[in-house]
Order: C-alpha cells, then structure tokens, then sequence
C-alpha cells in the first residue's frame, strides 16, 4: 500500500541521504525499526548523513523519535547530520524530541554524612509526625463514635462485640495460660537460683509476685494480644479494604468505625484485663510450682509469703494499666488496616507495621505508667 512507510538510500562516497515516505507512525512501528535497524551500519560509516522528511505523508512521536536516536547515534560518532524538507506542522515536534534526554545523567556524589544524617532525621521525624496524627484521627471518630452510641444505645453493635469478645478473649486463654505460666516458671527459676547464693530464698516469692502483677502479666498479655488480636484486626479491616467493602457501607449510609471499629475496639477493652488477670493467676501458679519443686518451698509457705509481699496495690496498677493498652492496640490495628492499598503487598505490609507500632507503644505506656505510679506512690 502507498501508505506503507519505505525508506529511500542513496549513497554517494561518503555522504549517506535517507528519504523517509510514507507513514511514519506508531501503528507502523515494527516496519520502521527494520528500516532504520537496516539503514544504520551504513550511516555510522560514513562523514555526513542528510535525512530528507519532504515525502513523509504522517509523523508522530514515534517516528520521530526514531529518526532523532539514529541522528544522535550518528552524532556520537562526529558525524554530520542535516534533516532537509521537515514540513512546517511537524517542526514544533522534531524541537521537542530534539531537547529529550540531553543532559547526561549526573553521577551521585559523596553526600556529606552530617547533612545525610540530619536530612534522614528529618525524614523520620515528618514520618512519626504522619503515624501520630493517623493515630489522633482514628482516636477522634472512635470518641465521637462512642458518643453517639451514648447517646443511642440501640445502635450499638452488641452482637458483634460478643463475636469479637469471644474470639479476642475466650478463644485467648488456652495460649495466654500457657506463655505466662511458663513466664512464672523461669521467673521463680532464675530468682531461686541466684538468690539461694545469698540464702535469700524466701524473696523468690516476693520478686515473682510483685513483678507479674504490676509489669509482666499485663506486659506479656498486651504483647501477645498485639501479635494475635491486633494482626487480625489489621488483616480484617485490610480485605475489607481492598474488596471495597467499606466503601459500600458509606455508599449504604453506615460509618465503618460505627460499624466496623467500635466493636472491636470495646471486645478488646473488655477481654485485655481478663487475659491480664487469668495470666497473671497462671504465672503466680507457674512460680509456686518451681517454688515448690525446684526451690523446696511447700505451697503453704509461698501462699503466706505472697500474702505477706504482695498487696492489692499491686494488682491495681496492673488492672489499670490493662484497658489503656487495650485502647492503644486497638486503635494502631484499626487505623493500620483502613491504610491498607489495592495489593497484597499492601496487606502484608500493613499488619507487619501494626504489630510492631503495638508492642512498642504497650512498652512505652508501660514505662510512662511506671514512671506516674512512682510518682504518686503506687
């Protein structure tokens, strides 16, 4: 067909002309490659290259810029290239290409190591400023939330919240007896073995009760929630997510943290000082028993010295502590999961970050609830 594009080669010593006709478009692409992969080896080897357009019936991007890489090719090497006839409506299109890629890639300098760690703390601090404010947020609708379910009680979701009590709490006892009477067992072990170099043995007791009701019950609980509850909540949400679901209940009239979130949120705050309680119960028992069979000590006397060491202070700093990680944990695993994208990348990425965000913002309230404890005399 005429509107086929050819290419015209006409040599003379070493003065190469190509005479493009035809069609030089996109829908031709793989015809014009070959001509040009054709022409090539001739016009490298030459001293001068003319390209005369006055027979090109289209031009576009393509074309063009195939014409200019063989221009530039041919440039590289010290030769003369000339284009003559170039039609009037495809000059302003030959000046574009002609300025693409011009500037040579910069190496990357030595960066200087002060300036790199400064703009990487700054980096990280924009970034945490990011996580705090997406925390606030899912804060302020689970307040206002709450709110209008105080207002309404009707509306709350209360089936759903037994759902979730049960799988949050219920369905977490069996694992968190075990973790924490475990923990009891090593933590009356390693007191045993080192305080019986001093004849101090009778501080075993003191050390495991006072350490699981005030710091390591509700820790190791509210670590283990974080990795089991938490994880699922984000994943949850995240599907969700990504099979638009929330974005149906908006079209539907609901609010997903009505929905959605708060249920989840109070099964938590509910089911977390239970778990609290059962764990620390269970790490006591763990303690006696090693008390009892490593350490010699008859659960008689650890009873009475745990009654003796232990007050009811101590549980209440631990039961406190209990909701308010609860809150922390729900809050990171829901606002992680409503961040979730389109891809399961996504998805993954998203659940790995909410467990992390919640087990060192347990720790860290832990520390500040320490420090405020101490304070007032607690």
């Amino acid at each position: 067909m005429a509107a086929d594009p050819t290419l015209s080669i006409t040599a003379a010593s070493d003065r190469l002309e190509l005479a493009p006709i035809g069609m030089w478009t996109t829908a031709h692409v793989e015809t014009l490659e070959g001509l040009l992969s054709a022409a090539a080896p001739q016009a490298l080897s030459g001293r001068s290259l003319t390209i005369d357009m006055q027979s090109v019936r289209e031009l576009d991007t393509l074309g063009a810029w195939l014409l200019e890489k063989l221009s530039r090719s041919c440039g590289e090497r010290g030769i003369e290239v000339q284009f003559l006839g170039l039609p009037e409506r495809y000059r302003g299109l030959f000046e574009q290409i002609h300025k693409v890629n011009r500037r040579k890639a910069e190496k990357p300098g030595d960066k200087n190591r002060l300036m790199a760690g400064l703009e990487f703390v700054g980096r990280e601090a924009i970034g945490i400023k990011a996580e705090f404010i997406a925390f606030l947020e899912m804060l302020a609708a689970l307040s206002f939330a709450l709110f209008r379910v105080i207002a309404r009680p009707q509306n709350f979701r209360f089936t759903s919240a037994v759902y979730h009590l049960y799988r949050v709490g219920w369905q977490a006892i069996p694992i968190m007896f075990l973790i924490t009477f475990l923990i009891g067992c090593i933590i009356a072990q390693q007191g045993i073995f080192h305080f019986r170099k001093f004849g101090a043995d009778a501080y075993v007791v003191d050390m495991v009760g006072i350490l699981v009701l005030r710091e390591i019950g509700v820790l190791i609980v509210s670590i283990m929630v974080a990795g089991r509850s938490g994880s699922a909540y984000t994943a949850e949400l995240g599907s969700m997510k990504m099979r638009e679901e929330i974005d149906a209940l908006r079209t539907m009239g609901f609010d997903p943290v009505d929905v959605l979130i708060l249920p989840r949120v109070v099964a938590l705050v509910v089911a977390l000082p239970i778990l609290a309680f059962l764990g620390s119960m269970a790490a006591l028992y763990g303690g006696g028993l090693v008390a009892w069979l490593y350490g010699g000590m008859s659960p008689e006397i650890f009873i009475a010295r745990l009654r003796e060491a232990v007050s009811i202070t101590h549980f209440e700093v631990g039961m406190i502590k209990a909701p308010f990680m609860a809150l922390v944990i729900g809050l990171v695993a829901c606002s992680e999961g409503l961040r979730v994208l389109g891809s399961a990348e996504s998805l993954g990425l998203q659940t790995t970050n909410s467990v992390v965000k919640s087990i060192f913002l347990v720790i860290v309230l832990d520390g500040a609830f320490a420090i405020f404890f101490a304070s007032i005399g607690m």
